[in-house]
């Protein structure tokens, strides 16, 4: 076991596209906490932010500390445009996965990921996590060892279970082959289908044997806790356990889903995590979702947790990648008590709820949401089926229903999907340009704090630092020793 005490008190969240960046987390690991960056995406995002010029030079930097710099160069001919694209031009894509994905198309995920852990990292020696999806499947080992390859010391997994994960940080920090499981529909029983990754594809030589980082499974019940403690294929760590009211994918209610008038997902006393089980587990555990107070901080010490990982209020500060205008926008909303966070049900081609700022002119405005041709050209959340000819196809319930419906999809499915892809990248400024000048259309996602962060922010402020949350987080906070009952105060900082 890990003594929670070598842990940090406060976990940033790790929220994605590229809201959660390495500016972010560097700011937040230089004040002591636990910097997390996203790694949703993170190849894609990338190579728009060579294609938009790569102010400041900060991504070619970290390229060239790329232990493979033949990759860097490559990447550099391929999406590189020294003075940006025009606003009218549209970014050059990439390949979206598959099950098997060329040896080329590996090393740009690998690459991207190392790009934004080694940012985070550059110039202290706090520790840095990254955050991924275990629903987003396909590019995730590589998105993995890329991290690894820059040093990261934790990595977090939540919007599924990550059973494997464990296993494959073990293989890849010895220099070996991993492989996963692969979730596809239509498979007859006892088939299975995996995804891999092989190092060795990728070095001259021996691949470098890494350090192995932490591993914090996020988690909505103690069975799926309990579960990952005794069955995965490696060691866990210590959990994030993450309640509804937190941003981004949420776990589904357990049991049969009721709705309020709203059509939001009712959760409850099933959905409700015990800490003192938790705390028997022996492991350190987080609480996120409506944790961004220092009383909520005191109380998850108390009952024997480590801390609370925070993103509301981190993902509107001035260091986070969600546009500036829009920040403002939100941040000036929500001091007038007029903002509003859906958990829509219905957003997430995933099928996990997932929580929407309601906000005009975004892809929660209905008018905008139709406004827009569906179109599937990242294809992140596609999910792999079974194909009548034995092949494994792949498909998106936000793609154009008719092309969803040929692939064997059920159109009920389609109704209200947004795609989350192209809109999220849009919310940190690298939305795609479609014909006639049409640019992408954000969607913003939030917990619940959002309708109260005016008591952290202030009148009339729409601008804080990361480290303003931090101070703000600790400000007050007693750390109990062990099981005594006595406190000391910590300090505002760290």
């Amino acid at each position: 076991m890990i003594a929670a005490a070598q842990h940090p008190l406060i976990i940033q969240g790790g929220m994605g596209v590229g809201v959660s960046n390495w500016v972010l987390a560097k700011a937040v690991s230089m004040h002591g906490q636990l910097g997390v960056v996203s790694g949703t995406c993170i190849d894609t995002l990338i190579v728009r932010r060579l294609q938009d010029g790569d102010s400041g030079g900060h991504v070619r930097r970290a390229m060239a500390a790329f232990p493979l710099p033949e990759v860097s160069a490559q990447v550099l001919k391929s999406y590189f445009i020294p003075e940006g694209r025009s606003e009218d031009m549209p970014y050059k894509p990439v390949p979206m996965y598959k099950q098997v994905v060329s040896r080329v198309r590996e090393q740009l995920t690998v690459l991207a990921s190392f790009v934004e852990v080694y940012l985070a990292k550059e110039g202290h020696s706090g520790p840095v996590g990254i955050n991924l999806l275990t629903k987003v499947q396909m590019p995730n080992l590589a998105t993995l060892y890329g991290a690894m390859l820059a040093g990261v010391d934790y990595v977090l997994m939540g919007a599924g279970i990550p059973k494997d994960i464990p296993g494959v940080l073990d293989r890849f920090a010895e220099g070996l082959k991993a492989s996963m499981k692969f979730d596809v529909e239509g498979l007859a029983p006892g088939e299975a289908e995996h995804l891999e990754f092989d190092p060795a594809r990728h070095w001259d030589g021996e691949p470098p044997t890494l350090k192995r980082p932490r591993f914090l499974p996020i988690i909505a019940s103690n069975s799926l806790a309990a579960m990952l403690a005794k069955k995965a294929s490696g060691r866990v760590d210590g959990f994030i356990i993450e309640g509804p009211t937190a941003g981004g994918h949420n776990a589904p209610p357990r049991g049969e889903i009721q709705r309020n008038d709203r059509g939001e997902p009712l959760y409850g006393e099933r959905d409700v995590v015990d800490l003192a089980k938790m705390r028997d587990l022996g492991l350190p555990f987080w609480v996120a979702g409506g944790s961004g107070s220092p009383e909520k901080l005191q109380e998850v010490l108390d009952a024997g947790g480590a801390g609370i990982q925070v993103g509301t209020l981190f993902a509107y500060c001035d260091e986070s990648g969600i546009d500036a205008a829009l920040k403002k926008r939100v941040l000036l909303d929500a001091q007038e008590d007029s903002i509003d966070v859906l958990t829509d049900g219905r957003a997430s081609p995933t099928g996990f709820p997932f929580k929407v700022v309601q906000i005009g002119g975004t892809m929660s405005d209905p008018v905008t949401y139709q406004a827009r041709e569906r179109v599937c050209d990242l294809g992140y959340l596609r999910s792999a089926y079974r194909m009548e000819s034995g092949r494994i196809g792949y498909r998106c319930a936000a793609e154009p229903v008719d092309t969803f419906v040929k692939k064997g999809g059920d159109v009920d499915e389609t109704t209200g999907r947004k795609c989350l892809c192209n809109a999220l990248f849009a919310t940190v400024g690298h939305g795609q340009v479609r014909d006639a000048g049409f640019t992408e259309n954000p969607l913003i996602t939030s917990g619940d704090d959002l309708k109260i962060i005016h008591r952290f922010v202030g009148a009339g402020r729409t601008e804080y630092s990361a480290s303003d949350v931090v101070d703000f987080l600790l400000s007050g906070v007693r750390r109990f020793t062990g099981a005594s009952p006595k406190a000391e105060l910590m300090p505002a900082t760290s």
